[in-house]
C-alpha cells in the first residue's frame, strides 16, 4: 500500500511552491493533493511552471481547468475547520466522507486517510488542527523510496516540524483536533502564523 507524505504549511504561498517542486521532482499529479483555508475567497489556483511532457501550462491553469490530475479545486467546508481550496486525491475522500449524515465524518476523513496510509494518529490530529487555524496541507502519495525525495523538499518550502508544533499547541491547552471546535477567523488564523514566527525567532 502507498505511503503518505504530507507537509503542512502556514502559508498557502509556500504549499504551492511545495506542489510545484513535488511536480518538477516527477511526482505524478495523481498523488499530490492539498487542502487549505479560505475564510475570504482569496487564494488563486497554484502557480507553477512543472506541467507534464514539458507542455508549459502552469499546474494552475491545469487545476482550474479541471485538465490535469490534480483536479476539482474548490471550496468544501469541514466540520471544525470551516471553508477549504482542496484538489487532488485525498479531495474524494473527504467529499466521500462528508456525504454522509455523521457529524464530523470529512474531518475523520482527513485523519482516517492519513492514518491508513502509514501517518501517525498524532501527527494526523497536529495536521487537522493546522488547517483549523489557517494552514495549507499537501501530500505526496507513493512507496517508501519517495520519503527521501519528499522530506527535503518540505524541509526548503517551510514545512512546519509537527512534533514542534504540537508542543506549541500542548502549550495552550490543545490535546487532539475537536470537529466541535469553531473554525479560525482570518484574524486569529493571521495571529497564530505570527505567534509561530515569533517562537521559531
Amino acid at each position: 500500500m502507498p505511503r503518505v507524505y504530507p507537509g503542512l504549511y502556514d502559508r498557502y504561498d509556500d504549499a504551492t511552491r511545495a506542489v510545484a517542486d513535488l511536480r518538477a521532482a516527477g511526482v505524478p499529479y495523481e498523488d499530490i493533493s492539498l487542502i487549505g483555508r479560505d475564510p475570504d475567497g482569496r487564494y488563486e489556483p497554484i502557480p507553477a511552471e512543472s506541467t507534464p511532457a514539458g507542455t508549459g501550462a502552469k499546474i494552475g491553469t491545469v487545476i482550474g481547468g479541471g485538465a490535469g490530475l490534480l483536479t476539482g479545486l474548490g471550496i468544501m467546508a469541514i466540520p471544525g475547520v470551516g471553508p477549504v481550496v482542496a484538489a487532488g486525491w485525498l479531495v474524494s475522500t473527504i467529499a466521500g466522507a462528508a456525504a454522509g449524515a455523521v457529524a464530523g465524518a470529512a474531518t475523520g476523513g482527513i485523519i482516517g486517510a492519513l492514518t491508513h496510509h502509514g501517518v501517525s494518529e498524532e501527527h494526523a490530529h497536529v495536521y487537522a488542527e493546522g488547517v483549523r487555524r489557517g494552514g495549507t496541507l499537501v501530500t505526496a502519495r507513493g512507496e517508501e523510496a519517495l520519503g527521501p525525495m519528499v522530506d527535503p523538499i518540505y524541509r526548503r518550502t517551510g514545512a512546519i516540524d509537527p512534533e514542534e508544533r504540537a508542543r506549541l499547541y500542548k502549550s495552550g491547552g490543545w490535546e487532539r483536533f475537536d470537529p466541535d471546535a469553531p473554525p479560525y477567523s482570518s484574524e486569529e488564523a493571521e495571529a497564530e502564523r505570527n505567534r509561530y514566527k515569533r517562537a521559531a525567532e
